[in-house]
């Protein structure tokens, strides 16, 4: 009795454990995707999302929602869950801009001709010949890095840019500011002008009767 008792026991202890191990290694790799999420490159909404430039709209939705409810701060423990989830929402929001997508590619699509042009190979090349396969690093991982450097190099002259802008807006609101002041300073000065006319004309009225010459008296010559 005891030992079917212990038998049927067994079963139950065994998936208890195996329902524990695999919530343990569910959590595990949530932490392990956070931690990829944010060491991916922030101005590639690609590789934020583990998607190549083939993938279609739907390709980014689709992982996006997967991702996002995969590394969501209310299901891992992870302190930085939120900065994940948030530039899971920031790479799926700029991938589905025409616009912005249209000039990632065009950076990465630049990045691929410069790479094929340095390995002496034409730049219309299939990216499965067999030329490419022999390639030390990876040819894709040499597109990854030259995209990477040619987008840090448009960010900081993206930052540059704005830089530029705002000093001269600066500059101008300065300007701006000065000249309102020196108006300013005009019309106090011409309205003081006017306030003190009649002060001065009495002034002057004074000076001028008061300073006409007298008659000089004969002198009356004596013998």
């Amino acid at each position: 009795m005891s030992s079917r008792a212990s038998t049927s026991k067994a079963p139950a202890v065994d998936d208890a454990i195996e329902k524990l191990l695999s919530r343990e290694a569910t959590a595990f790799q949530r932490e392990v995707e956070v931690e990829r999420i944010l060491k991916a490159f922030k101005l590639n909404p690609y590789e934020i999302l583990d998607l190549t430039e083939a993938a279609t709209a739907e390709d980014i939705k689709r992982k996006y929602r997967q991702l996002s409810l995969f590394i969501h701060p209310d299901k891992t423990s992870h302190a930085r869950a939120p900065d994940a989830f948030d530039l899971l929402k920031k790479a799926e929001s700029e991938l589905s801009e025409p616009k912005k997508r249209e000039e990632l590619d065009a950076v990465i699509k630049q990045a691929r001709i410069v790479i094929l042009k340095d390995l002496n190979l034409p730049t219309t090349i299939a990216d499965n010949d067999e030329r490419l396969r022999e390639v030390a690093p990876p040819f894709k991982e040499q597109i990854r890095a030259k995209s990477k450097e040619m987008l840090i190099d448009e960010e900081v002259r993206r930052r540059k840019a704005i830089k530029m802008n705002l000093a001269n807006e600066g500059l101008e609101a300065r300007k701006k500011e000065e000249e309102q002041q020196a108006k300013k300073r005009k019309a106090e000065d011409d309205a003081n002008w006017e306030a003190n006319r009649e002060h001065r004309v009495d002034s002057w009225r004074s000076f001028a009767s008061g300073g006409k010459k007298k008659k000089k008296s004969k002198v009356a010559i004596l013998g």
